[in-house]
């Protein structure tokens, strides 16, 4: 059911009657420049394209540069700064106790693959819903643009040091260990990035989406592979990427022979336009070698690596009931005194 229009100022309102102010946040803290502060716009974007209420989507972060984004988006949704690192086992409480919610949990590559490593493989795993965004810049923004797990080998920081680690590739882990909808972005490419969200927002599963999102204080400078020069020389599509909402008429043709399109639970489409004609988004065992082809070629590839959109998720898998756990009354959650003399006697 439609909400009543945001009443300042007036302007082009959604399928749900809200304007674009009513999916803003705070005015950012982050740098001029900052790849974090596109990526938040983007979601701005998505979720008023999608018509997603704000009020139904909880917001988990970690700590971080990146963890500090959700002020910035829409500050009528739940919002929560878990430990650092330790947003994947908040988001997933918080999904299990409500999963009428839309999670959108946002974490930066060390939050995610240094500290947060154990955590996220895990959540990886359960494909839990959730829409995973790592805000990847390749250094600790917080204390002074140290290498961070993601950093790519040979990558020079401002101060001359070598980066002499392979880097962890967010999204091979992902694809591995049983995230549904994997990804990778880049903040600068506005397109690309708009369409991936608005999927992982018509995603049943755990959609991760590492975006590359350059630092312009610690690693936006010659030899750094995380920098906007850098990503706008190297950056390889994997396909071209169209999203048509479940409610919006589909007018957008391509040719047959190069597109694949796949149904999304809800009924919205995510079409991809092959700009590699072997490209298969559902072959699992391809997506990671190609990944891994891409590392030897010092390609940043991009776009939509894998997709299922069929597979259980972790609220089917646990077989809850359709009524959130929060909702449901102390009779119904909690066993009664003769239950627990029962298992207390079988314990005997």
């Amino acid at each position: 059911m439609a909400t009543t229009p945001s009443t300042t100022p007036s302007g082009k309102v959604n399928v749900i009657g809200l304007t674009v102010l009513d999916y803003r946040g705070g005015k950012t803290t982050l740098c001029a420049g900052c790849g974090h502060n596109a990526i938040s716009e983007r979601i701005i974007d998505a979720m008023f394209d999608m018509g997603v209420k704000p009020e139904r989507v909880i917001k988990p972060s970690g700590i971080g540069c990146s963890s500090k984004t959700p002020a910035y988006f829409m500050s009528r949704a739940h919002s929560f700064n878990a430990v650092h690192g330790r947003m994947p086992s908040v988001a997933t409480g918080a999904v299990l106790a409500n999963h009428k919610l839309m999670a959108l949990g946002v974490s930066g590559d060390g939050d995610t693959a240094s500290i947060g490593i154990g955590q996220f493989v895990h959540l990886m795993r359960r494909n839990l819903p959730i829409i995973y965004v790592i805000e990847d810049n390749g250094v600790y923004g917080l204390t002074k643009g140290q290498f961070s797990a993601t950093a790519d080998l040979g990558s020079k920081l401002k101060t001359g040091v070598i980066n002499d680690l392979p880097p962890i590739d967010t999204c091979a882990l992902a694809i591995e260990l049983g995230a549904t909808y994997v990804g990778r972005s880049f903040s600068g490419d506005k397109k690309q990035l708009l369409a991936m969200l608005k999927a992982a927002i018509a995603h049943r599963g755990t959609a991760m989406l590492d975006v590359v999102s350059p630092c312009v204080t610690f690693n936006d400078h010659e030899g750094s592979t995380k920098s906007y020069k850098y990503m706008k020389d190297h950056e390889e599509p994997l396909q071209d990427i169209n999203f048509i909402p479940r409610f919006e008429e589909i007018d957008v043709e391509y040719d047959p022979g190069a597109t694949v399109e796949v149904m999304m639970h809800d009924g919205s489409r995510l079409r991809l336009r092959k700009l590699e004609e072997d490209y298969d988004p559902t072959d699992k065992i391809n997506a990671v070698k190609r990944l891994m082809e891409a590392h030897q070629k010092n390609e940043v590839l991009t776009g939509v690596f894998y997709l299922n959109p069929n597979a259980p998720t972790f609220i089917d898998m646990l077989n809850m009931t359709d009524e959130p756990l929060a909702n449901l009354p102390e009779s119904a959650t909690r066993p009664s005194t003769t239950v627990l003399e029962q298992v207390m006697e079988e314990l005997r």
